[in-house]
């Protein structure tokens, strides 16, 4: 195995996580989704361009926290009525849902696939929150000098969590055999949506992103996607007077202090060289999963490709 930069494999084995988890975090979330549930979704339905023979596609729009207008690409087995199982689908940070045919396999399986298009990044959903403080450089940092509730991360988390809700309902659906996935942030959003959700039955992140925040500080690893950590500090707390403050607040959106709720059987896929999430902030996420879990460890390779691992998803879901 060759030389971590981060920890040793012992260690990871071990490790809990650093950024804190607020006092009433609970109550935060509880009071989250009863704010989602109170919303009417209308649901529409629009009918793609796209038609492969065996594939009804459309673009599914509804109604989500704050008034927004959401989007993902739904795909169904053409024809199919009894209920079936589904999987959810996250992209990247400041990425989109991707293309139709990505999802093909999947639904030629006889699975309907939804794929989330994240507010204010690169797809069709609506970004219609206004916050108090910065909104430069990242959405981490987006409501941070607010109210935890504005936190728009908040907003996205219970977007995966209404869409995941929206599934479950749909009549071709088995809503006991549902899963999630995505790599980094959309493997960071699978553990957010399970969590937030616990039906969920299968859950395979890759590399997750949003987790651990200040471990991703005290590394020295706070660039790339994770820049917006420390060019929130240079710019609005130079001096780090308020760095407790900071994380604590950030604990309401790291995805390691939700992942205790997680009821599904987990897969994650990690590299131990990624330096965009270091492997640390992974396990601190993995480590908290009380349900049955499996890890799948990429020793040579960091936050890339992880050879042969869409394979081994897809194999884990047809489980379902």
């Amino acid at each position: 195995m060759p030389l971590l930069f981060d920890m040793s494999w012992e260690d990871l084995q071990s490790y809990s996580g650093s950024t804190p988890r607020p006092h009433d975090f609970d109550d935060f979330w509880k009071k989250g989704l009863m704010d989602m549930e109170s919303i009417n979704p209308e649901i529409e339905y629009v009918p793609s361009n796209f038609n492969p023979s065996f594939a009804d596609c459309f673009d599914m729009y509804f109604t989500g926290m704050g008034g927004a207008r959401i989007h993902a690409k739904l795909i169904r087995p053409k024809g199919v009525t009894n209920p079936h199982p589904a999987v959810l689908i996250f992209h990247g940070y400041t990425s989109n849902s991707g293309a139709w045919i990505d999802k093909l396999g999947y639904v030629a399986a006889g699975f309907t696939v939804v794929a989330l298009d994240c507010r204010g990044q690169g797809g069709l959903s609506e970004d219609v929150g206004t916050v108090k403080g910065t909104t430069m450089n990242g959405q981490i940092i987006r409501g941070l000098d607010d109210s935890p509730e504005k936190l728009l991360f908040r907003q996205i988390f219970l977007d995966t969590a209404q869409l995941g809700k929206i599934v479950m309902d749909m009549p071709d659906v088995d809503e006991s055999r549902i899963g999630v996935t995505g790599a980094s942030q959309g493997g960071g959003l699978a553990l957010a949506c399970a969590s937030l959700v616990p039906n969920i039955k299968l859950v395979a992140p890759i590399f997750p992103f949003l987790s651990d925040y200040k471990r991703v500080w005290q590394i020295d690893q706070a660039k790339d996607a994770y820049l917006e950590l420390q060019e929130y500090f240079r710019h609005f707390d130079p001096t780090h007077e308020r760095e407790e403050e900071v994380f604590t607040t950030l604990g309401y959106i790291d995805v390691q202090n939700l992942t205790p709720r997680i009821k599904g059987k987990v897969m994650m896929g990690v590299g131990l060289m990624d330096t965009i999430c270091p492997p640390s902030t992974q396990f601190a996420a993995y480590n908290k999963i009380q349900s049955e879990k499996n890890v799948l460890v990429y020793p040579d390779f960091g936050h890339e490709t992880l050879p042969g691992h869409s394979d081994a998803v897809f194999t884990f879901m047809s489980h379902l």
